[in-house]
């Protein structure tokens, strides 16, 4: 947890010992002008600004929770950047005025006591609500990067309780810190956290269609790193940078950590003088009576300076007695009493709070009891949680289904919905909807692996001949028969490294023992190695090629993946052999492209039915784009065979090609969710 807990715990630490030096002057200068009665203002000023803070946060998760899934990372993203804005000014305005606020703080208290308690309120008020809403701002955007983690809070809670032990340790005259150089410090740092904040923006605002470009990635390292390794999640945590970015995400990082940090580096100047205290010198002053009666009732402004924020968020959060804006009551879902609370829905898009008062984690589903189609679904619930079920309502027939882990599913009683239009759902698919179709391409696997081990043997041969011009013409088709088979995403298993993997995170390139298969053959193939070099790969390919063939049967090949595979084949296109960096030589990308393409339209063919029951039009607008894709690919497959290197295509056609392939992995993106397995069914 503490590496999504750093970045708020620094913004904690640093922004409440901002606030705390305030409030240390500001109770300083009172004490030392002899002002004592007039602490109980401040209080009350500080008081209200957190009051205010604490609004703003609700206001702003209230906000979100009620916009579309794309409406919430529209707004997400943009508050990203309103956040980005904020740090960013008071990183450079604390570097410049770290050493002269004190005083700023003492004249303005010493003016403000001889106007009266209002003014003396506000005073603390505004000095330290600016940093509350900075800080409120900041936390909400980091909470929504990490999501469901409770690191932000957890830091910024502790990095608030040091900054406050810190200011009581300043006041009482026990710590001597050179606040300058402390402020530098954490700065630079803020600024590399505010980096990543604004590339996590970036891409907030790309899924939430407000920016182009979700799909264009700089580069991908998710095929070689572990998303859940300790390493990745603390830089991802820490930095939001993630193993996967846009070009977008990555121009905006560094452009902003360029100028910004080269901004900052420039102008930090005497940060080696010794930092005054807030409380070292006194600021008396008898410009006012010494205890002078209050102007107006010690609790009128008081009173309406934290209630006003407090019952704005109230009204906000908690309209209809904790009801969601759709009216909506909380519906009660559990074994014993699925859907309690449900009556007819109005038309429209409602948003319903969903509870699970059982005992057990559960899948909900809002279904068509005649049809058993989907119209919206809650994964994985937890005991005791709440959570929001978005769904359009139109005129049909609606029910709730209940399915706990481990037990059986339970459907409510069904409601009619009448005088609304027609909406669509989603007829579940079930493990034994894909049973055929996994059945099929296990079968076309099998065979296409029967034919992999004739190639892989017949460049065996070439290479213990030392044929290496044969091997050459020999290698591509053993290869793309490999890639048509669409194994890149686990369904080999272990076996898919030692056959097709890469030398990238292996310590030694190239000539690392773990770097095998036809890629290490083809880098030997194309950079002048020897037969006798390139012979033990040789072998070693064959050997394994033989091995999964005979492991095949046996391996574990879950239902679920069979439609994530009809996108996620060319989305790794894309991302390897279109990014050129699964070439080794050869440039034979384009070929493995089409390989690729000719592994989906197979996934597709015998997906088809179910796709077409569900979604009849999704196909059509696939196979058009398909068609177009695989003719730009074929427009540089020459007569001779020959390929054209990636690096050699026109700026038109790297275009063209880029995009026809990201609008068709915009087609196939649907697939996954529409066959996903839902226990509804």
């Amino acid at each position: 947890m503490w590496d999504d807990a750093f970045p708020s715990f620094l913004i904690g630490l640093r922004e409440g010992l901002e606030a705390g030096l305030i409030v240390s002057v500001l109770v300083a200068t009172l004490v030392r002008s002899g002002e004592r009665a007039r602490l109980p203002h401040v209080w009350t000023g500080v008081a209200a600004a957190i009051g205010l803070s604490m609004s703003f946060g609700a206001i702003l998760t209230f906000t979100a929770a009620n916009l579309s899934g794309t409406g919430q990372e529209a707004f997400g993203g943009t508050l990203s950047l309103v956040a980005v804005v904020f740090v960013t000014a008071m990183v450079f305005w604390m570097r410049r005025s770290a050493r002269t606020f004190a005083g700023e703080i003492k004249e303005k208290v010493t003016a403000a006591l001889g106007m009266g308690a209002g003014v003396l309120i506000v005073t603390s008020f505004l000095a330290v609500g600016r940093e509350g809403l900075e800080t409120a701002l900041f936390l909400w955007t980091t909470a929504q990067a990490a999501g469901s983690s409770s690191g932000p809070l957890t830091g910024a809670a502790a990095g608030l309780l040091i900054a406050t032990g810190l200011c009581w340790g300043l006041y009482r005259r026990a710590l001597h810190i050179n606040l300058t150089r402390f402020f530098t410090m954490t700065g630079a740092v803020l600024i590399v956290i505010a980096a990543g904040v604004l590339g996590y923006g970036m891409r907030d605002l790309q899924e939430g269609g407000v920016l182009p470009g979700p799909t264009a990635y700089a580069f991908d390292l998710s095929v070689h790193l572990d998303p859940g390794s300790w390493y990745v999640t603390v830089v991802q945590g820490t930095l939001n940078l993630t193993p996967q970015m846009t070009w977008l995400q990555t121009a905006a990082y560094g452009a902003y950590l360029t100028v910004v940090m080269t901004l900052f580096v420039r102008g930090v100047r005497g940060t080696a003088s010794p930092q005054p205290q807030p409380t070292t010198q006194p600021a008396p002053t008898k410009s006012a009576p010494a205890n002078p009666a209050p102007r107006i009732p010690h609790w009128t402004l008081p009173a309406a300076l934290v209630c006003l924020p407090a019952l704005v968020a109230g009204i906000a959060v908690a309209v209809s007695d904790g009801k969601p804006a759709s009216g909506m009551p909380v519906i009660e879902v559990s074994a014993a009493d699925c859907g309690k609370g449900f009556t007819a829905p109005k038309p429209g898009r409602q948003i319903f709070q969903v509870r699970n008062s059982g005992s057990r984690t559960s899948e909900i589903y809002l279904i068509d009891p005649v049809s058993n189609a989907v119209y919206g679904e809650v994964e994985g619930i937890a005991p005791g949680t709440t959570r929001a079920l978005i769904a359009t309502v139109g005129t049909g027939s609606y029910a709730w289904r209940c399915v706990p882990s481990g037990g059986k599913a339970v459907t409510s009683a069904a409601v009619k919905v009448i005088g609304g239009g027609s909406t669509k759902a989603v007829l579940p698919v079930s493990e034994k909807d894909l049973a055929a179709p996994l059945a099929a391409y296990r079968k076309y696997v099998d065979q296409g692996l029967a034919d992999l081990l004739a190639r892989t043997r017949t460049l065996q041969r070439d290479i213990d001949a030392k044929k290496l011009d044969k091997a050459r013409s020999d290698w591509l088709p053993a290869h793309g028969q490999y890639a048509s088979l669409g194994a890149a995403y686990g369904t080999f298993g272990d076996w898919d490294a030692k056959i097709n993997g890469r030398r990238a995170g292996l310590a030694g390139g190239v000539d690392d023992p773990a770097f095998t298969g036809f890629h290490r053959i083809e880098y030997g193939l194309w950079h002048g190695e020897s037969a006798a070099a390139l012979a033990p790969y040789a072998e070693r390919l064959t050997f394994d090629v033989a091995a999964l063939r005979e492991d095949f049967p046996k391996e574990d090949f879950d239902p679920g993946d069979l439609p994530l595979r009809t996108h996620e084949i060319l989305e790794n296109t894309l991302h390897r052999e279109l990014s050129g960096s699964a070439d080794y030589g050869s440039g034979t990308e384009l070929a493995t492209t089409d390989a690729n393409l000719d592994g989906t339209r197979e996934l597709l063919s015998l997906l088809r039915p179910l796709i077409d029951k569900r979604d009849a039009e999704l196909t059509s607008d696939v196979d058009t784009w398909m068609r177009r894709t695989e003719r730009l690919v074929l427009a540089q497959h020459g007569k001779d065979g020959s390929w054209t290197r990636l690096g050699m295509l026109s700026t038109v056609d790297r275009q063209r090609l880029d995009g026809s392939l990201g609008q068709l992995l915009e087609e196939l993106a649907p697939i996954p969710d529409l066959l996903e397995i839902r226990k509804a069914a």
